[in-house]
């Protein structure tokens, strides 16, 4: 069954990801696509992305990574990028993390809330080798579901200073493989492969190839369906 359009029906939203760049590798092309129609994003960070960085010692990685995000950001039209400033590299999935999240969903009031694919693996089920992801991605990706509901809850973290908010309509999560929601990004791929971009230093330490070699490769392995459409998938959550 192929997938369906993305509900547009909402006004602002609120993209949660673990680390600067993670948003940059497919998301941030719907995003473009949602600014460019005149709706409200904003982007909140789990961490600096600190440890990210080979060689790099955290202290200084930490301030060039928020930089590039709130770089990367501006190219897809999102102005407001706010960092939690947990520990990268051991992110915990639990009371602490949901607390936080929570009040930042308060704070931002979203529609809808979006943020990455946090299976166990990249790679589909059954596909040996398979590729795990990231600690960090599966532990945020199960907080951001739980602190959805937790944000509309007022006895759950009644110490929180923010009002609750039960506004979030709906929950899209990254899908990989034969996702049943999507957003057409055809007209934004060059917007997206800057977007990127923007990630310059953290690239070249990744690869000798150019920054914006690198940052095209990417976009068009997460954009590119098997028809040669250019679309970013979703699960859908109705929250």
């Amino acid at each position: 069954m192929p997938p369906t359009p993305l509900p547009d029906d909402w006004q602002r939203a609120l993209v949660v990801a673990a680390h600067p760049d993670d948003i940059e590798y497919g998301i941030a092309a719907a995003v473009a696509v949602w600014t460019a129609a005149g709706k409200e994003v904003h982007y909140l960070l789990a961490t600096r992305g600190e440890a990210g960085m080979a060689g790099v010692p955290p202290a200084e990685a930490a301030p060039l990574r928020e930089e590039e995000e709130r770089r990367s950001a501006a190219v897809v039209g999102v102005t407001e990028v706010e960092f939690l400033d947990h520990r990268d590299g051991v992110l915990q999935p639990g009371p602490d993390l949901r607390r936080d999240l929570a009040a930042a969903i308060r704070r931002h009031r979203p529609e809808l809330v979006v943020t990455g694919w946090f299976g166990s693996t990249w790679t589909p089920p059954g596909v040996s080798p398979g590729y795990l992801n990231s600690a960090d991605h599966r532990a945020l990706g199960q907080s951001v579901l739980d602190a959805v509901a937790d944000a509309g809850n007022e006895w759950i973290f009644p110490d929180l200073a923010e009002e609750p908010w039960r506004g979030t309509r709906y929950i899209a999560v990254s899908a990989l493989q034969d996702p049943p929601h999507e957003v057409d990004v055809s007209e934004v791929v060059e917007t997206a492969v800057a977007s990127l971009a923007e990630h310059r230093r953290y690239l070249e330490l990744l690869s000798d190839e150019p920054v914006e070699e690198q940052a095209r490769q990417v976009v068009d392995m997460s954009t590119r369906a098997e028809d040669g459409r250019r679309r970013v998938g979703f699960s859908l959550y109705r929250a």
